[in-house]
């Protein structure tokens, strides 16, 4: 089975991306075409159509051209077995982050910061945790001055 690749024609029909646009983002390699003619024509492949739809949804979401630019530079870095990383993840723009949703993770694009962790890997570890025998026993006690005694005296909590 043959992959299937899109002209330039087709590929601004889909996305709705000018000639100049997809020309400007070719030449400043923002998102290059996987193949190319011997004439030296753009053949875009279905995961580079992905990525050009993504960069446009960002653009008209109001990201700015060189912030997405800076979000493909860093998901390269911090991912580099995805080869076309905005095909390849889920991305949410809040605001003026950019959060990127990938292998059940979330974390913003360009700081790499984590925005939600896995609650039940916490559940586990305290789980965990609280199985093993403490090698000190808790104890919970009071301070109170004591000016019979000394300056303090330790007295078992309430219920203890």
């Amino acid at each position: 089975m043959t992959e299937t690749v899109l002209s330039s024609r087709q590929v601004r029909r889909i996305t709705g991306l000018s000639q100049r646009q997809l020309r400007y983002w070719r030449q400043t390699e923002l998102i290059v075409p996987s193949q190319q003619t011997s004439g030296g024509h753009a053949r875009y492949s279905f995961l580079d159509l992905i990525a050009l739809k993504s960069a446009k949804r960002l653009l008209d979401a109001g990201v700015p051209l060189q912030r997405i630019r800076k979000c493909i530079a860093s998901l390269v870095e911090r991912l580099p077995a995805l080869s076309v990383p905005l095909a390849q993840v889920s991305l949410l723009v809040t605001d003026d982050i950019v959060l990127v949703f990938h292998q059940g993770s979330v974390f913003d694009a360009l700081s790499g910061q984590e925005w939600i962790f896995p609650v039940a890997d916490l559940l586990r570890d305290v789980e965990q945790i609280s199985a093993k025998p403490d090698a000190r026993p808790f104890y919970q006690q009071e301070l109170f001055p004591d000016m019979e005694q000394g300056p303090w005296s330790v007295t078992p909590a309430a219920g203890i």
